[in-house]
């Protein structure tokens, strides 16, 4: 009796390392099998037990902020004034609340996972609650979802750079210098700046870059503040982003109108909008990762990092939002840097803003290419010692994919909207349920408990946000005849 009240206080769980644990697991083996189901207990008393093994964490709390915080904040923030314009002001403080809120439950889920099993890796998560299916699965969706915001991060250098240094050079136009070509550009980025980082071997030495990466994107929005009082609407000489915008029914003609702030909008781009919303908050493939090097890691102080994170940049993101969208209106573009430079482009605030922007995602990229290479050594070379060789050529492959993916890929507005409406709602709501459902003990909490029927609930809504989320951008591209134009 006193063995099953320690196995059921959290914190005690987990005394296996995880490479033996899930190395014997996967070997079939029956004694870590029967160990699984009572939930790896510890069999000594007397003294209390770290939950996990696997690492100790020597990360501190302000820099797995910084981390998580970096990892949540993405070239999203440049799209939500957009999205703000498509939806109106009350519809997208109303997602945008619901998306914080969920993604924190989410997470709240994934720790619970961990700590009933005492592994902080997701595709081990996948394992134990799927076998090796779900392992896979898991892994795939986080490559999937991390190369489609790593190249999202690069698009924004790609063409961001070029327009820096133009006005750099006092250049009204692009004169196709190889120093001006974004291809080349992102190339040059990617072997001087991200790939250095992208070689640490922990994931909590970038914490000092991703605060770095934090304060340019915080100087980001003090100068769309600034600028909403400098920028005089209507726009002299520039036209609607959105000719088919419609508020409330009418069409937007007129300059009054264009200047007048819209409650709540629906057009053929808000279909866009929760799949935008949906990226700007995924972070969860690095939780586990920044949770494994926490310093006194626990469940309960991982999900203080989580909320803290998510608090933050919720209010980045709605006065980023609020201040770029009543600056412009309806004359907002899906990349709201770009409405800046229609405005002036020599203005040389803009000018610093782009060069924060640019620092802020290329230092982002290392941070997020982390989980993949997890996924990976995971997938292939699971239980194996660590190799300086295999951490070099994973990091070099995987820059190598998204380099080609957005040189050859020419309108990343498309993809981004079908990832975010696929990986999100699976990492944001389906697998954290799914896992939660499966990994804790019915022995404990029953299928007919409220916590499992909550995350069923959970999982059921990122499913019907995920097919209405894919049916509005296929039906969008139908009755366009063609993709959006924009990039995001």
């Amino acid at each position: 009796m006193e063995l099953q009240k320690l196995g059921e206080q959290e914190g005690l769980n987990g005394s296996v390392p995880e490479g033996e644990k899930a190395s014997s697991l996967e070997d079939g083996d029956p004694t870590a099998e029967a160990a699984e189901q009572e939930g790896f207990l510890p069999h000594a008393t007397g003294k209390k037990l770290s939950q996990f093994t696997d690492f100790e964490g020597k990360t501190s709390f302000g820099m797995s902020v910084f981390n998580l915080s970096n990892a949540i904040m993405g070239s999203g923030i440049l799209g939500l004034a957009y999205a703000m314009s498509n939806t109106g002001i009350a519809l997208f403080v109303v997602l945008l609340i619901c998306i914080a809120l969920l993604s924190a439950y989410s997470i709240h889920l994934l720790l619970k996972c961990a700590g009933v099993v005492g592994i902080r890796a997701y595709e081990q998560l996948g394992f134990q609650a799927f076998g090796p299916a779900g392992k896979v699965v898991a892994a795939l969706i986080i490559c999937m979802h991390n190369t489609g915001a790593m190249s999202s991060y690069l698009y924004i250098v790609k063409y961001e750079l070029p327009l820096v240094i133009q006005t750099f050079l006092g250049l009204t136009e692009n004169t196709g210098n190889l120093y001006m070509n974004g291809n080349v550009l992102i190339v040059i980025v990617s072997v001087c700046v991200i790939l250095p980082l992208a070689l640490m071997k922990h994931l909590g030495y970038l914490g000092y870059t991703s605060g770095l990466s934090l304060t340019c994107m915080v100087f980001f929005l003090i100068s769309v503040i600034y600028k909403k009082f400098q920028i005089p609407c209507p726009l002299n000489g520039t036209e609607p982003a959105t000719p088919h915008l419609y508020y409330n029914g009418h069409n937007a003609s007129t300059a009054g109108e264009e200047c007048t702030a819209q409650t709540f909008t629906i057009n053929s781009q808000t279909a866009y909008t929760i799949p935008i919303l949906a990226f700007a908050f995924v972070c969860h493939p690095e939780v586990l990762p920044i949770y494994t090097e926490l310093r006194r890691a626990s469940r309960q102080r991982m999900q203080s990092v989580a909320n803290v994170s998510i608090a933050a940049m919720f209010v980045m993101y709605l006065l980023t939002a609020f201040f770029g969208y009543f600056t412009f209106y309806g004359n907002v573009e899906s990349e709201m840097l770009h409405t800046y430079s229609k405005v002036d482009p020599l203005d040389r605030l803009i000018l610093c803003v782009r060069l924060a922007v640019l620092m802020a995602v290329t230092l982002t990229v290392p941070v997020v290419l982390f989980p993949i290479r997890r996924a990976i050594q995971q997938l292939l070379f699971h239980g194996k010692e660590f190799s300086w060789a295999r951490h070099v050529v994973i990091a070099i492959s995987l820059l190598i994919v998204v380099n080609l993916l957005v040189i050859f890929v020419p309108n990343i507005r498309d993809i981004f909207g079908i990832i975010g409406a696929t990986s999100a709602p699976s990492l944001i709501f389906i697998l954290p349920s799914v896992f939660y459902i499966r990994i804790v003990p019915n022995e404990k909490e029953p299928l007919t408990s409220r916590p499992k029927i909550q995350a069923a609930c959970f999982a059921a809504l990122g499913f019907i946000f995920m097919v209405m989320s894919l049916g509005f951008i296929v039906a969008d591209w139908v009755t366009t005849g063609r993709s959006s134009a924009g990039g995001h």
